[in-house]
């Protein structure tokens, strides 16, 4: 699956600044002077467009966006977002997020660089701009040992904290040791494991408000040759069996929950199998469709819309409901507003 990527919601604006000139205006300038000390306000984007920066490739743009190069930026950016009552939304790898398109309002700050290191003992450290690729590739190269398997899964170390990135039955936060959090109140905090709320598709910082800086994991020593061999498997067999050549957010629903959810006797456990059985492999609304090759993935074409994949997305909970009686929940997360019909 594609890591989730990160959002810390804040109060939102007494005024739209796209509908008020004067709004927009002193709100640029009072962001740029308080972005001031920490980086090069020059580098404040307004009304970007944000679908060259996701993997489904479709959405609107930003009212403004940031690119950082560093904890102390992002930090900077979450304050100086809040202390103006700016909505402020992370945006790491663009995966498993869909953009409306109208866009996002407020600031969008993309943590998309970072650094890693060795913490010993028996830890590494990346900041939450890292991509699990380049994690991966770092720890492979240097022997260490413990995640291998999640070659091939796009999106972010911060995005995989904040929805605890699965693969094929294993959680990423069974690998973490510690997380850095930026607290709603300004404050870095170091967290442990058991105060994260992991779950199944899910952490704390989806609803407390707060900001994944870095993580920590646990590794152990290993050779080189049968960790890199361990990631081509885990990369041979992504390939196999999800959409890869087309653009995706990754796995639309989450997989059914027996232990929390009654499935109706011969349901399937898998949101893919589901959809599947409902008929919907290959149904396309506009120019988005449910993959053939995984039925858990809807892939756009050229010319597709946020619309088109919210309305496909609304159309396979419909049918499997009325199918199996199975409520199918969104694994993809919704940035921007969407028309209630969409």
């Amino acid at each position: 699956m594609r890591a989730p990527e990160p959002v810390s919601p804040a109060s939102p604006p007494t005024l739209d600044p796209r509908r008020n000139a004067g709004r927009r205006r002193d709100v640029d300038r009072d962001l740029r002077a308080l972005l001031g000390a920490a980086l090069d306000p020059r580098r404040l984007r307004c009304d970007d467009p944000l679908a060259p920066l996701t993997t489904f490739q479709v959405g609107g743009r930003a009212d403004w966006l940031l690119d950082s190069r560093s904890e102390r930026e992002v930090a900077a950016a979450v304050r100086a977002a809040r202390t103006l009552e700016l909505p402020v939304t992370l945006l790491g790898g663009g995966s498993n997020v869909l953009v409306s398109d109208a866009g996002v309002r407020g600031l969008v700050v993309r943590f998309r660089h970072g650094e890693i290191a060795a913490t010993p003992p028996g830890t590494v450290r990346a900041t939450a701009g890292v991509t699990l690729n380049g994690l991966v590739r770092w720890t492979v190269s240097r022997g260490l040992a413990g995640l291998e398997a999640w070659a091939g899964t796009p999106g972010t170390v911060g995005g995989a904290i904040c929805g605890n990135a699965h693969f094929r039955g294993r959680l990423i936060g069974e690998l973490v040791t510690a997380v850095g959090l930026l607290g709603p109140e300004g404050g870095i905090r170091r967290v442990s494991p058991e105060r994260m709320g992991f779950g199944y598709d899910r952490s704390r910082v989806q609803e407390s408000g707060e900001v994944v800086l870095w993580a920590e994991f646990a590794v152990g020593a290993g050779k080189v040759a049968d960790l890199r061999a361990e990631a081509r498997s885990s990369l041979r067999f992504r390939k196999r069996t999800q959409p890869l050549a087309a653009p995706s957010a990754g796995c639309v629903f989450r997989n059914p929950d027996p232990r929390r959810q009654d499935l109706p006797a011969g349901a399937p456990c898998a949101a893919g199998a589901l959809i599947d059985g409902a008929g919907l492999k290959g149904r396309a609304v506009g120019a988005a469709r449910v993959s053939h090759v995984h039925a858990n993935f809807i892939v756009t074409d050229p010319g597709a819309r946020a619309r088109d994949v919210r309305a496909l997305i609304d159309r396979c909970r419909a049918d499997v409901e009325a199918r199996f009686g199975v409520t199918l929940v969104p694994e993809v997360v919704f940035l921007g507003e969407f028309d209630a019909t969409a």
